[in-house]
């Protein structure tokens, strides 16, 4: 299904996706917020890719690119993981360009996500962020309220991080 808002259009992630994911999931600082290591090879992430284009046809997850609707600029992608149609729940997560931080396109694709999973049948997201990080607060603008602390629960820049969790009732 694609979604369109006034900026964005929410698109299936398909494996034609792969080389304009491939400089985010190389980024080492986009990286650290999903608490991965930045995969160097593009052929990892077209077999990534890959791997997420089945899990949206087997119903697990579902993935979305993120693009400028005018200019048709790849911005980033958004997720639902842990995609659970039983209890009607899912994690949420979210990658904008770094180049693009500050500009609203993450809180917009997430209000139309939103909309969508609730016009879905889920009832409830979970997502979670580093303490400090600007997705906390992108999170708390968007009505999701902290559920829980993971306290070192991350090792970043050669130390151990903390992680807030979320949760929004839809």
């Amino acid at each position: 299904m694609i979604l369109e808002t006034t900026r964005l259009t929410l698109a299936p992630l398909t494996v034609d996706d792969a080389p304009r994911v491939y400089p985010f999931l190389s980024d080492a600082e986009v990286m650290s917020n999903l608490d991965q290591e930045p995969i160097e090879d593009p052929d990892e992430v077209a077999r990534r890719v890959a791997y997420q284009v089945e899990q949206m046809a087997a119903g697990e997850a579902a993935y979305w690119s993120i693009r400028h609707t005018h200019s048709g600029l790849f911005l980033g992608y958004c997720e639902f993981i842990d995609l659970d149609r039983r209890h009607g729940r899912a994690e949420i997560r979210f990658v904008i360009a770094r180049d693009n931080w500050g500009r609203g396109f993450g809180y917009e694709a997430v209000t139309a996500l939103l909309a969508h999973a609730a016009s879905d049948g889920l009832k409830s997201l979970v997502a979670s962020a580093h303490i400090g990080d600007h997705a906390e607060r992108l999170l708390e603008k968007l009505g999701f309220k902290p559920e829980g602390y993971l306290k070192g629960s991350v090792h970043r820049d050669g130390e151990r991080r903390d992680r807030r969790l979320y949760g929004l009732m839809l």
